[in-house]
């Protein structure tokens, strides 16, 4: 057994001694800090930052039948989403939307480029007047089921859009029904 492992120690020694070895171009040590000749070999890495992140962006962290969680903050009800506000929107429904209702979003500036409603459980129709004054003022309608809107705005204002959002909790809650129940 001995002459065995001999005899394959002997083999593996010979074999790579006919191995020519190959010419590695010049690399710089990595032991040592780089200098500017290392430099001129090999070419830094530099990173340009194309967009900073906005410390002040809205985004909805959660939502439920009873409200919404922005930045960390309970929202109970429908709410109105501002580039930098929260309100609370007094509409139990989509037949509720009037353009009354939608008024606090072309009264701002800048200007809304788009808004993101969320009528509930179900994607709904809003009404053509209502859609045909937002398409005077200028502003983008895009109408989803709430959980949709809320995942599409978080990703507008992501791509730092100015953004709006009118929401409508899953499961229809209004202001009204958070108040003492008549009896």
């Amino acid at each position: 057994m001995a002459t065995a492992l001999a005899h394959r120690y002997l083999y593996c020694a010979r074999t790579t001694l006919h191995v020519l070895p190959v010419a590695l171009p010049r690399a710089p040590r990595r032991e040592h800090r780089l200098s500017p000749v290392d430099d001129e070999l090999y070419q830094r890495t530099r990173v340009s930052l194309l967009q900073h992140e906005s410390p002040h962006a809205m985004y909805i962290d959660s939502y439920n039948s009873r409200g919404f969680m922005v930045n960390g903050n309970r929202v109970f009800g429908p709410c109105a989403l501002l580039p930098r506000s929260v309100l609370q929107w007094n509409v139990g429904s989509h037949q509720d939307i009037t353009e009354e209702s939608f008024s606090l979003f072309w009264m701002l500036e800048p200007r809304i480029e788009i808004l993101v409603v969320g009528t509930g459980d179900r994607t709904e129709r809003l009404q053509s007047p209502v859609l045909r004054a937002m398409k005077e003022w200028g502003i983008a309608v895009e109408v989803q089921d709430t959980p949709n809107a809320c995942a599409t705005f978080n990703f507008l204002c992501h791509e730092g859009r100015v953004t709006g959002a009118a929401l409508i909790p899953p499961g229809g809650m209004s202001l009204t029904s958070l108040g003492p129940t008549a009896e």
